[in-house]
């Protein structure tokens, strides 16, 4: 709908009211930044939405004494930008950056300088609505409750409750994303998911498969403290903007190395001091390669090995493979510049590694992500400040939201999904564990991965008997995400189109509403966003942040825990699931909800940041140091903020939060802990004995001056320690330990007593253990370069096969069937996917974001000017990228040296366009983005990691070809 911003209109009649009113005008940065929402690109805007609470508004050239500010956070990437929401008699009128958050430092980027207009968008889902014979028909949220509930429940009655399938989001506060896991346990079903999924389950399984938590070890702000920088399979300049400062401080103040590998020169590549260019999906080999001159040279901390780290000599056979010849041969580097990084990684130590989903999303992702963890392990950079491995979230929670378990595979905190796991959140909700077994079709299935989101529509598409449950999926619930984030969409349409009912709730109607050809059983459900409702998000780095509510829902929408709070009643199980948390007008209380959950996240340490605590903090966010986080003085005197987890104990215990994980400098009680013990005491190969305590170092206070292994009741008692429980304590230990009192541990402790006692001798909960770089339950223990299913090296299939087929959570799973076929020849462009500065997700709403939607209007691939000429494709031409797996999409070609020869590149941002159909008409009338495209994702084809069902985005086969 818009076209070039130098014809300065767009069709939209509002923006083309908003350009003729006020083009011109100039204004300067941080009026732009306050009026956000109303300015942006030099043009002042003086219209808003005129229906709802939206209003037209002034802007103000100072904050007038009758507007009141409210503190949010930004709803897109994962660095917590702090928004400064100034609000006018419940309307919206203007916006800061926060100047005091540690985060932003009073910086915002487009998205975030433009999230006004997210919350007051005209191009929002206004009332719910339902396909009707192919139109959109508007129904009240009673009805929509009414029908969709009856349909559900009659899929439960025929098929059982994994027939309905609850996708969550990582959109939803820690509270909703929390009642959302509860929801569908009391639905009983582990069907349920989010975008970690295909994002980021690669890092956290291996990284918590190798030291214990599967999170970001330190944080943006630790990056000051960096003496070098290795970003791997990461673009923040587009994806995390604000990040970048801390960055650049650490490049600048540090003369910090900044060294960035990429297949494609990125806007971050700019900034390198050395850019690596190397082939997609030869991560492993990379690192391997690194590694070969660090061991060559014997620059490895031998020490750091010794004490804390297990499996490091089985990495060294493998690293002895990879002959700089050799990594050149499959990588493309040559092997002079893999000397010069591995020596400028060890002359500069500490040194951070960060990646992002360049290197996650990949068959093989979880070896990438152990392969990662193994260098800073290898040179010593791990559990210090200014090193770690700083994992860059996508989402605005999707930290919280894998957190807070809205996953297949896990409950709440990482507690799994066996028995004793259940039995402890059953306690945790006060509900009877029988009853929640009741609600599942059967006790075998309840202790049993779900189907993964990345794998949702082959739970309906595939045979009966193929599916590992008592019938296929029949409803999808997308609640919070896009579908054009994922792979295979044609393969995707087939299974909406196979439903016997879809229900959409979100703010917006996403591309579910237009890429099925249904004329019926498709609901969409107005979903607030999280400007009109308030609870607590988590950042990256793992600290908390809470939202004040900006003004009340707009339209019909409600927030996504009334939502669910409708559902549970109509299912009922309203009752059961909220007896804990108030309910005030159909609206369950965020700070009931967040001590709920408070009080059963051990694990992880979710258990002291109270609602109180976290408001504290947001109250008095200049209090605290922009590089260590902690407050100097002030009412959070010692806290860092946001109480990174773990927070130890219960909130009264007022545990710091951990800033930096695994840091044997600080004492417990204060942030600091040695590697989780969490694989055992010891391990026996060839009748050898193998220790995976840390050996003689421990973290600073410790009264056990070595290895140990996670605390129970029992090792209390051993260690003479049990004394120091209350009465309290003891009986709750007891009381759920029943004969065996002595096995409870700090992860079921409903207490916090074990936890407390521990602490209180400088021990940390769980354990104190060597990290390991050696998984000997994944498929690779060590991790190995696997040629991706769609390679263009044939020579290098026999030497660097994939995996076998085989069956992975409830459904077939394809590897070797795939990679036997040649597709090469047809084929000889390698494709991948990225981000864009202007967009995030699937795109729904910064496409529907007038502002942002003016700097991007086209969809397109990047091509290497040879490829380029070899195709007679020229710069702004339409042309067809077609997949190996028949799909096609019709987009702009812009010829750019960013990506290297045979290597093509396309946001995953768009929708709207189905293989060059324009389906701007099947949108409800007004939700229509004002910029649609094809989605890349179209022509991305099968490849799942062999551990998480990751979706492979980075690296497939394509052809090119002028329309």
């Amino acid at each position: 709908m818009l076209r070039k911003k130098s014809d300065g209109v767009a069709k939209s009649t509002r923006l083309a009211h908003i350009l003729s009113d006020v083009a011109g005008a100039t204004i300067d940065r941080r009026t732009f930044l306050r009026r956000s929402g109303l300015t942006a690109g030099g043009l002042a805007a003086a219209a808003t939405v005129g229906s709802g609470m939206v209003r037209k508004a002034e802007a103000q050239t100072a904050t007038p004494a009758n507007v009141e500010i409210k503190k949010s956070v930004c709803t897109h990437c994962s660095v917590g930008c702090t928004v400064l929401a100034e609000v006018k008699g419940g309307v919206w009128v203007g916006q800061e950056p926060g100047f005091d958050s540690p985060f932003n430092l009073g910086a915002h980027c487009a998205k975030g300088a433009s999230v006004r207009e997210h919350a007051h968008g005209d191009r929002r889902l206004k009332y719910p609505t339902k396909l009707v014979d192919g139109k959109w028909t508007r129904i009240s949220w009673d009805q929509a409750i009414d029908e969709i509930g009856d349909k559900m429940l009659e899929i439960r009655e025929q098929s059982g409750p994994d027939s309905v399938y609850w996708l969550g989001s990582a959109k939803h506060s820690n509270e909703q994303a929390y009642l959302v896991r509860k929801f569908a346990a009391f639905w009983g079903t582990n069907n349920v998911d989010h975008q970690a999924r295909i994002c980021h389950s690669t890092t956290v399984a291996g990284v918590a498969n190798t030291w214990g938590y599967g999170a970001m070890t330190n944080s943006y702000n630790d990056i000051h403290n960096s003496r070098a920088i290795f970003l791997i399979g990461g673009n923040p300049a587009e994806a995390h903007p604000v990040s970048v400062l801390h960055l650049l401080k650490a490049k600048e103040e540090n003369s910090a190395p900044l060294i960035v590998c990429d297949p494609r020169f990125t806007r971050t590549a700019a900034h390198a001091s050395e850019y690596v260019r190397f082939r997609p999906g030869t991560d492993v080999a990379l690192i391997w390669g690194i590694l070969w001159h660090v061991f060559e040279n014997g620059w490895e901390d031998k020490e750091f090995i010794r004490t804390r780290v297990y499996g490091m000599e089985e990495v060294k056979a493998e690293v002895a493979r990879w002959t700089p010849e050799e990594v050149e041969r499959v990588t493309g580097v040559p092997g002079s510049q893999m000397r010069r990084v591995a020596r400028t990684l060890a002359n500069n130590r500490p040194f951070t590694i960060i990646w992002c989903m360049g290197g996650t999303q990949h068959t093989n992702g979880n070896n990438n992500t152990r392969a990662y963890c193994a260098l800073g392990l290898a040179l010593g950079s791990i559990g210090t400040a200014g090193g770690g491995a700083n994992i860059f979230r996508g989402h605005d929670n999707v930290q919280g939201a894998t957190d807070l378990g809205v996953l297949m595979d896990t409950l709440p905190g990482y507690y799994g999904l066996a028995e004793g796991s259940w039995k402890h959140w059953a306690r945790v909700w006060d509900v009877d564990h029988e009853y929640l077994v009741g609600r599942f079709h059967d006790p075998e299935i309840m202790t049993k991965a779900g189907i993964p989101v990345s794998r949702w529509f082959d739970g309906v598409l595939e045979s009966k008997e193929n599916v590992d449950q008592p019938d296929n999926v029949r409803a999808m619930v997308f609640w919070g995400h896009a579908p054009n984030s994922q792979t295979r969409l044609p393969d995707m349409k087939k299974a909406m189109e196979k439903l016997d009912i879809l229900v959409v709730i979100d703010p917006y109607p996403t591309m579910s509403a237009v890429m099925q050809d249904r004329t019926d059983g498709v609901y969409l459900l107005p979903a607030a966003t999280q400007f009109e409702t308030y609870g607590s998000v988590t950042a990256s780095n793992r600290s908390l942040q809470w939202r004040e509510k900006v003004f009340d829902p707009l339209f019909e929408s409600l927030p996504d825990h009334v939502i669910m709070h409708k559902f549970a009643t109509k299912f009922g199980f309203a009752d059961e699931m909220f007896k804990n948390i108030e309910v005030v007008d159909g609206e369950p209380s965020i700070e009931d909800t967040l001590r709920e959950l408070n009080r059963g996240m051990w694990t992880i340490g979710y258990t002291g940041q109270s609602p109180e605590r976290l408001k504290k903090h947001m109250a008095n966010q200049h209090t605290f140091d922009k590089t260590t986080l902690r407050a100097n003085g002030g009412p959070c005197d010692g806290d860092y903020y946001g109480l990174p987890w773990p927070s130890w104990g219960t909130a009264e215990i007022n545990h710091p939060g951990s800033p930096n994980l695994y840091d044997l400098t600080k004492p417990v009680a204060e942030g600091g802990m040695g590697f989780r013990a969490r694989f055992g005491v010891e391990r026996e190969v060839d009748g050898v004995t193998h220790n995976l305590l840390a050996e003689g170092v421990y973290p600073v206070g410790s009264e056990i001056e070595d290895g140990y292994p996670e605390f129970t009741y029992g090792m209390l008692k051993k260690l003479g320690w049990d004394s120091d429980l209350t009465d309290d304590e003891r009986a709750t230990i007891e009381q759920i330990g029943g004969d065996n009192p002595d096995g409870v541990n700090w992860k079921i402790d409903l207490s916090g007593g074990i936890q407390r006692v521990a602490i209180a001798h400088g021990c940390a909960p769980y354990g104190n253990a060597k990290a390991r770089v050696v998984v000997w339950q994944f498929p690779d223990p060590v991790p190995l370069h696997r040629e991706p299913l769609y390679t263009p090296r044939r020579d290098l299939v026999a030497d660097y096969p994939t995996y076998e087929d085989g069956r992975r959570h409830r459904v077939p799973v394809l590897y070797k069937s795939i990679q036997d076929k040649d597709f090469s020849q047809d084929f000889p462009i390698i494709l991948t996917s990225g981000r864009l500065v202007e967009y995030e997700g699937g795109g729904d709403e910064t496409r529907s974001n007038p502002w942002l939607a003016e700097l991007q209007q086209d969809m397109f691939v990047e091509i290497n000017p040879f490829n380029a000429n070899e195709l007679g494709i020229r710069d702004g031409d339409m042309v067809w990228l077609h997949g190996p797996e028949g799909a096609k999409v019709n987009v702009k070609a812009l010829v750019t040296e960013r990506v290297g020869r045979n290597v093509a590149f396309m946001p995953f941002h768009f929708g709207g366009w189905w293989q060059g159909e324009d389906r701007r008409s099947k949108y409800p009338d007004g939700a229509d983005p004002y910029v649609l495209g094809e989605a890349s994702n179209t022509a991305q084809t099968y490849g799942y990691d062999v551990v998480t069902q990751m979706q492979e985005t980075k690296t497939t086969l394509c052809r090119i070809e002028p329309a």
